[in-house]
């Protein structure tokens, strides 16, 4: 069946491939926000694929983990990223999510993202505790990050509204953005969870200057016990400069889902040509490097899609977790 538009795009598209008239199945990604990796990878990823992949037409817009599996599941979108516990969660409707999202299936495991937070060099805030009253960037609503900074908050004893409460402020904005606001001295945290290193993170070490926020074991073991799909993680000292260790954090495992409706053939030579061209998306963003095919499959707790499956049995790939 052809697939066709909906509506409008779910924004202007930042990469565009293949001829729509001649095309079969419209393949919509969502990835990330300006300033993340997603963003430049997805954009990537799809002109090859475009280029590659017959019968499809391609683009690519920003999003977040999880509006991404909200556009996929209700059809504005055909394939997004997001990560493999969000993605459980949105699947059986739990967490951020208030019902089922059954059609969305698993394309491929990437790579993990560590939850990182900053605060300005000069800033009394030096842990957690200290932000009860601050003026804090976790990102955009709907984006996993968000979603990340509020379980850390509550392990803490209080939340967003809480911080509101107490007079301070919650941005829910871009990347982008939190840098903005953090070198005008509107923003004293930023948090994020995405790739190590992070250029935001890199711009503000050289303007206003940060420091970085870690997380203590017991704190880490209670936030692990009470969030299912979250690993350990940590920003090690060679990431940035100016680090005198590694920063003990949290991470998750990013992945990509695709819609059950696309056609099985498509799927199966999108994952085909995807996994050729690793090397050119690792000229993007050398945290692609991390990605392995042998991992495709990890920490896949939703139905693997039928043409991605047959995919990665060609390629041997097994299910480890």
């Amino acid at each position: 069946m052809k697939h066709v538009l909906k509506a409008a795009l779910v924004a202007v598209p930042l990469a565009f491939a293949g001829t729509a008239a001649n095309a079969d199945t419209f393949v919509r990604m969502v990835s990330g926000p300006a300033g993340g990796s997603w963003y430049p990878l997805g954009a990537k990823i799809m002109q090859v694929l475009g280029d590659e992949v017959p019968g499809i037409s391609t683009s690519s817009t920003s999003g977040g983990g999880i509006s991404n599996l909200k556009a996929v599941d209700g059809g504005d979108a055909e394939i997004g990223w997001s990560y493999a516990h969000t993605s459980y969660n949105g699947f059986v409707g739990r967490g951020k999510f208030t019902s089922k999202h059954e059609n969305i299936r698993h394309f491929a495991t990437l790579y993990p993202a560590t939850f990182q937070v900053a605060v300005r060099a000069d800033s009394p805030i030096k842990t957690f505790e200290d932000m009860k009253a601050a003026n804090i960037s976790p990102g955009k609503a709907g984006w996993t990050g968000t979603a990340f900074a509020e379980s850390i908050l509550s392990a803490y004893g209080f939340d967003f509204a809480k911080i509101k409460e107490n007079g301070g402020t919650v941005h829910y904005v871009s990347y982008t953005e939190s840098v903005a606001l953090m070198k005008d001295g509107h923003v004293d945290v930023f948090m994020a969870a995405t790739s190590v290193p992070q250029a935001s993170f890199i711009e503000l070490q050289h303007s206003p200057g940060i420091r970085f926020i870690g997380l203590s074991d017991d704190k880490l073991k209670q936030i692990l016990n009470d969030n299912p799909g979250f690993i350990t993680g940590s920003i090690p000292q060679a990431a940035y400069e100016g680090l005198s260790g590694d920063v003990p954090s949290l991470g998750i495992v990013t992945n990509m889902v695709v819609s059950k409706d696309l056609p099985d053939e498509t799927v199966y030579l999108m994952c085909k040509s995807f996994w050729k061209n690793h090397a050119a998306f690792a000229e993007v963003k050398k945290v692609w490097n991390s990605v392995k095919l042998e991992n495709a499959l990890n920490g896949a707790a939703i139905p693997v899609h039928p043409g991605a499956q047959k995919c990665y049995d060609e390629l041997g790939v097994k299910t480890t977790s």
